[in-house]
């Protein structure tokens, strides 16, 4: 029997900006709540609890805002038992699960964080340097490395093609686990101007799973780049760690072929 909303009257509502991104399919879902590190589960969980100092409430996740430079960051939309729709970080839903939820939350957290960040540091007494010390010899500057310059990415989605590199694991603070992931490699954006990313990388789905990829497949595919670097697995075997960088991430991959 579900739980009546009675509380809807204490809830604050921030309602999307606009349209928002729907689910594909049950797949997608899967997807998106293991990468929001919310469930990992093979059933996907339909129902959380919205707490805060006034309610303890049921909602369901509607959708989600993409936003960012590249759109990798994302706002979740929730629905109420009442039908009324807002947003909330991922990260904060996630925290609301918690049977300690209340004690102290994530916004306390980082109004500490920013406290500490402005207090002014604690000023040190100088002490005269004896007469007869030697002077500290000037240390040489170092040559800065010269950084490659930033590439402009496109914000909408594009074509792309690319080879699989290699296989990876990636550490997953949501969820506190290692997520397997396709390093790819000489990946370009086909356009007028081609731009070439080198290294890129993306979540080995449920989708790409059915393709049996192996290093060397040669593919095309459509998807959204974002510039999020691959984090390390946490203590996984050698072959699944990359050993460059990996600086772009790909979004939801679509009509891929296999070459």
């Amino acid at each position: 029997m579900p739980i009546q909303d009675t509380q809807k009257d204490l809830t604050q509502y921030i309602p999307p900006k606009g349209e928002y991104e729907s689910f594909r399919d049950e797949d997608h879902y899967k997807e998106k709540l293991k990468e929001w590190g919310l469930s990992s589960a093979k059933e996907a969980k339909k129902e959380f609890w919205y707490k805060d100092r006034n309610a303890k409430r049921i909602v369901t996740i509607k959708g989600y805002e993409a936003y960012g430079n590249n759109g990798e960051l994302n706002t979740l939309v929730i629905e109420f038992q009442d039908g009324k729709v807002s947003c909330i970080h991922p990260a904060y839903l996630k925290e609301m699960q918690s049977g300690s939820f209340g004690k102290e939350s994530l916004l306390t957290i980082e109004e500490k964080e920013i406290t500490e960040n402005t207090e002014p540091a604690p000023v040190k007494k100088e002490t005269a340097q004896k007469a007869d010390s030697p002077k500290p010899k000037a240390k040489e500057a170092k040559p800065k490395k010269e950084k490659a310059p930033k590439l402009e990415l496109p914000a909408d989605k594009v074509h792309f093609t690319a080879t699989v590199k290699q296989f990876a694991m990636t550490y997953n603070p949501f969820n506190e686990e290692n997520d397997e992931v396709v390093v790819l490699e000489n990946v370009q954006i086909v356009q007028d101007n081609p731009l070439d990313l080198g290294l890129a990388w993306c979540s080995h789905s449920k989708t790409l799973k059915k393709f049996e990829l192996a290093p060397g497949d040669s593919l095309e595919f459509d998807g959204k780049v974002a510039a999020k670097k691959l984090a390390k697995g946490k203590d996984v075997e050698e072959e699944f760690l990359v050993d460059e960088p990996v600086l772009y991430k790909v979004n939801n991959p679509s009509k891929i072929v296999k070459k």
